[in-house]
């Protein structure tokens, strides 16, 4: 199995890296102002069709972790994990009509800015420290690495050169702005899907030819045969795999808190939208559900023919990593058997979806930074440009700290995909909490928001570690634990996440009808707290088209559940 580029491997590579730049470039020159205000850098302000938000938001969300992680989820547990895709499309749906509208009414452009207009300076700035940290140290981090680790096993060039020239890359794509991201996105997303759906190609043809026949349909069909087991959406509780997707957890549990947070109240995604008017905002985010129905074609159903092929005997060295068999191996052992020339647009594909994603985390953690940190509490009379100039810098030193932080994390040791859901998803319970009850019931107090920040975070790391103390057997009869090989109990993830959930609802309700919200001096005007958001109902109204399709995705949706239930 060859394990590097050919010559033209690289000629469709550099391709696709002229195409981007100068894409990058000319949209750059375009839109530029005499003087880029820091709205402009930081949100495109009405710049951003519907189409390149839409692209923007896939672009920025599918990298290494999906194509790598998520195709290895493909060979291990099978298409129960594209929940995470598919339940993504009906989320998009829900922050469309009733997030979206109140961000733009407000004129809300990061989320500690809705933390700072909601409850207080104190919320607003302990969060703005807090997702510093988890976007540089997990999100930006982990991408690069796996982006890296990724390359480097396909083209053989060395794993730290590919590090450097991935950063580099896309510093040079966040340095134009979110205009120059949020257009250059939709070439990435072209070469996304394109690259993907020739390694699919090639996945499915591979199984047809193994059983002596041919087609991808009957490849599919094939798949389905001989590896039944991995085209369940549900898992029963006896599954190996129970403790990542808990059977209807997935549809009626935590899985909505994961996504409901990621796409919702996330920096990283709702920028692209923030700087739209509401049409061309909803419009961009129905787009994405779109695209997200059609990624496990992309990302999952190549791993479980990898799958496939490896229980008939193939791949067994290649799909080894230290002596045990490894399923992120699954989607660069394919990819290495692309002919010339095709397998250099899956890479150009795979780079794509690492430098995109880098390219939005990068944007977010210098807008968070430089307008809710640095221009809030030590540079409040500094000029548009100053502002930019911080947020440039704070690019690349983001960029810098994600290298040299990524060799440390082990991540390849968890898996890329589980270690980003198992590290956020010990703040996103209780920082969805906060949001949810502060977008829709105006009595809730910074106090609450408090306690769901920090008493979320502490419930979460409890209710990991506690079956290490106790035995937690009796949940086991309904449904809450499963046994570990330990003889340990523990609970799923996503049941984890509703649980912590649902006690800081509990608790910002309580603390907030004990003590009511406080007064504050705006002027010579007392202004009740509560009251630092405008929202009613008629914010929330969608015009026809939206909702026919919006209808459209959820019936494509009902029919994949009832399919492969």
């Amino acid at each position: 199995m060859q394990k590097s580029l050919q010559f033209l491997d690289y000629v469709v590579f550099l391709v696709y890296f002229a195409i981007v730049a100068g894409y990058g470039i000319y949209i750059y020159q375009k839109k530029k102002r005499k003087t880029t205000d820091s709205k402009d850098f930081f949100l495109a302000e009405g710049s951003l069709t519907w189409w390149a938000i839409g692209a923007s938001l896939i672009a920025s969300n599918i990298s290494a972790e999906q194509f790598i992680g998520m195709a290895g989820s493909g060979f291990n547990i099978g298409l129960a994990i594209s929940t995470y895709e598919w339940m993504a499309a009906a989320t998009l749906i829900i922050v469309a009509v009733f997030f979206l509208p109140i961000y733009l009414k407000n004129k809300i452009y990061t989320m500690p800015q809705f933390l700072l207009r909601r409850y207080n300076q104190t919320v607003s700035t302990i969060m703005a420290v807090f997702w510093l940290l988890l976007y540089v140290v997990v999100n930006l981090t982990s991408i690069l690495y796996l982006g890296a680790l990724a390359i480097n096993t396909i083209s053989g060039i060395d794993f730290n050169v590919c590090m450097i020239l991935l950063a580099v890359f896309a510093v040079f794509i966040t340095l134009g702005g979110m205009k120059v991201i949020g257009y250059t996105d939709v070439i990435q997303v072209f070469f996304l899907i394109l690259g993907g759906l020739a390694t699919t190609y090639l996945a499915l043809n591979l199984v047809s030819e193994h059983f002596g026949e041919t087609g991808v349909l009957r490849g599919f069909h094939l798949m389905t045969e001989h590896a039944g087991d991995h085209f369940h959406m549900i898992l029963d509780r006896k599954d190996p795999h129970y403790l990542d997707l808990p059977g209807l957890s997935i549809l009626v549990g935590g899985m909505w808190i994961v996504n409901l947070n990621y796409w919702g109240c996330n920096q990283y995604i709702t920028q692209r939208a923030l700087g739209a008017d509401l049409k061309t905002a909803r419009s961009g985010l129905l787009f994405a559900g779109f695209l997200k129905l059609l990624m496990p074609l992309i990302v999952v159903i190549p791993g479980i023919a990898a799958y496939v092929l490896h229980s008939r005997g193939l791949f067994q060295a290649e799909m080894v990593k230290g002596g045990e068999l490894n399923p992120d191996n699954a989607y660069p052992v394919l990819m290495n058997l692309l002919p010339i020339g095709m397998k250099g647009l899956a890479f150009a594909a795979l780079t794509a979806a690492v430098v995109a994603s880098l390219a939005g985390k990068a944007n977010s953690i210098s807008t968070i930074f430089t307008l809710d940190i640095y221009k809030e509490h030590f540079a409040k009379t500094a000029d548009e440009k100053h502002v930019v100039r911080v947020g440039k810098i704070v690019v690349v030193i983001a960029m810098i700290l994600a290298i040299i932080i990524s060799p440390f994390l082990g991540i390849d040791k968890k898996g890329g995909f589980q270690f980003i859901q198992e590290y956020t998803g010990f703040v996103s319970p209780g920082i969805f909490a906060m949001f949810l009850l502060g977008f829709f019931w105006k009595r809730t107090t910074s106090g609450a928001a408090l306690f769901a920040m920090i008493g979320g975070f502490a419930l979460s790391i409890i209710l990991k570690f506690l079956p290490g103390w106790m035995d937690l057997s009796g949940l086991s009869s309904i449904g809450f634990s499963v046994p570990a090989p330990s003889g340990v109990y523990e609970i799923p993830f996503l049941d984890r996440m509703g649980i912590v959930f649902v006690v800081c609802v509990i608790g910002m309700i309580l603390i907030s009808l004990v003590a009511p919200a406080k007064k504050k001096v705006a002027g010579m005007e007392i202004v009740d707290e509560s009251k630092g958001l405008e929202v009613d109902a008629s914010m929330f109204k969608t015009s026809m088209p939206f909702a026919i399709t919006a209808i459209l995705i959820c019936g494509i949706l009902v029919a994949l559940y009832t399919i492969f239930w």
